[in-house]
């Protein structure tokens, strides 16, 4: 690990001030991420700032009805808390699937959502990999892809986001609150936040430098049938192979999200149109034009299936 200097920042204006103040500084809270790939010099921030003092760890409820969660809230306490168990039960259930409790005790919200993909190449620094140094190639494109994207992908990359939380986010229509440098605040519809990766895969969201997240608010809780579930090579804490989210209401409307097929959490206005008539209608359109090699194509029958369990369980349940 190359040596880095630290701070640990005393207000939100003054954390955004000093990853400004550094070419190379990054915003720390839990570390669960970002450390690793310190150890293995794939990130190498030469400040970091620490924002775990700056207050953003409480789960309030909103005027609208909804909640809001603060960025530093760990996976932990938002997956045990009992509005979110009780209005939006797809979030814990995916937060319960994307983690050990160790990690879960530690992660954070905005750092869950801010998490970088686990593809095998992008943690190979003998390989060459566009979202770790642009420009030097994509080797999982000709490579072994089976865990890799299938969608939303590009000639530069087909890496895939790793978060459980942020499919089921996605789901529910988060919005994710910012702050910036000269103290002006955003509001980012989850839909906006992760990026494709075009020929620019290692610029990964619509964050500008030292914008620094502060919550996620959930809309009013939408009811229904809600289940979150994940296919993976193993049964212990392991990345999704396809991941599925969905809100299933009694006339059959709702919504569906995945992960493990794509550089973002994965959803269409038009799938979720299509949910009534079934799940190969909703997957088709979920998967349009889907670009698949001999190692990953087994991920679109995979969907469909996956979908299809669920969709019967959420109209029993119903």
């Amino acid at each position: 690990m190359k040596a880095f200097g630290y701070e640990r920042a005393s207000s939100p204006q003054a954390a955004v001030t000093a990853v400004l103040a550094h070419p190379d500084a990054k915003f720390i809270a839990g570390g669960t991420n970002l450390i690793d790939l310190m150890k293995l010099e794939i990130e190498t921030p030469a400040w970091l700032v620490d924002v775990n003092g700056l207050g953003f760890d409480t789960i309030e409820s909103t005027p609208e009805g909804g909640v809001r969660i603060g960025a530093l809230v760990r996976n932990t306490e938002l997956a045990a808390d009992a509005r979110i168990r009780k209005d939006y039960p797809l979030l814990s259930r995916a937060l319960l699937a994307g983690a050990s409790g160790q990690l879960r005790n530690k992660a954070t919200t905005a750092g869950n959502l801010l998490q970088r993909t686990r593809c095998p190449y992008f943690y190979d620094t003998a390989q060459p990999c566009n979202k770790r140094l642009p420009g030097s190639g994509c080797a999982a494109i000709d490579g072994i892809n089976r865990s890799l994207a299938i969608v939303g992908t590009s000639d530069a990359c087909i890496a895939t986001h790793p978060s459980d939380m942020a499919v089921a986010m996605r789901a529910l229509d988060a919005t994710v609150e910012t702050v910036k440098a000269d103290g002006s605040t955003r509001r980012i519809p989850i839909e906006t936040l992760h990026r494709t990766p075009g020929s620019t895969p290692h610029i990964e969201t619509t964050l500008e430098r030292g914008e620094l997240i502060t919550g996620v608010t959930l809309p009013k809780p939408v009811g229904g049938t809600q289940v979150y579930h994940k296919v993976r090579d193993r049964a212990s804490y392991a990345f999704a192979l396809v991941s599925v989210a969905v809100i299933v209401q009694r006339d059959g409307s709702g919504a569906v999200a995945l992960g493990g097929v794509a550089p973002k959490p994965w959803r269409d206005a038009k799938a979720d149109a299509a949910l009534p008539d079934g799940a190969k209608a909703a997957a088709g359109h979920l998967l349009a034009g889907a670009k698949t090699s001999e190692h990953n194509a087994f991920k679109v029958p995979l969907v469909e299936r996956t979908l299809d369990a669920i969709l019967t369980e959420a109209r029993a349940r119903t």
